[in-house]
């Protein structure tokens, strides 16, 4: 029960991001997030564009895993280990705060997957 809620939380934290990165990349709420210049973020709105979509890729592989209970094992596993290696290079190649918001989530919910 516990690792489903993380899971979910990490979903709906992908569903947020997805949002930022599909919706509002070059508005106000975008820009503020992301620390954007205008000019920035309409120069690289098609590129967060397709990162969202990859973000909602990972949330329909999490409501998969979740959709079938403990059939859905092996799929938590993998998506979640998607969410942590995005989390990680994220991390290491834009800013270490990716980590943090993406990476250690995902670890919390395998973790409580695998352990609890």
């Amino acid at each position: 029960m516990v690792a489903n809620i993380l899971i979910g939380l990490v979903a709906l934290l992908h569903v947020y991001f997805m949002y930022l990165e599909m919706l509002v990349w070059d508005k106000p709420q975008g820009l503020k997030t992301f620390r954007l210049t205008q000019e920035f973020a309409s120069a690289s709105k098609a590129l967060a564009l397709n990162q969202g979509l990859y973000n909602g890729f990972l949330v329909a592989g999490l409501v998969w895993g979740l959709w079938l209970g403990e059939a859905g094992f092996a799929i938590k596993v993998f998506f979640l280990g998607c969410v942590i290696v995005a989390g990680i290079v994220g991390g290491l190649s834009v800013n270490r705060r990716i980590f943090l918001v993406q990476g250690v989530p995902a670890i919390l919910a395998l973790a409580a997957l695998i352990f609890l």
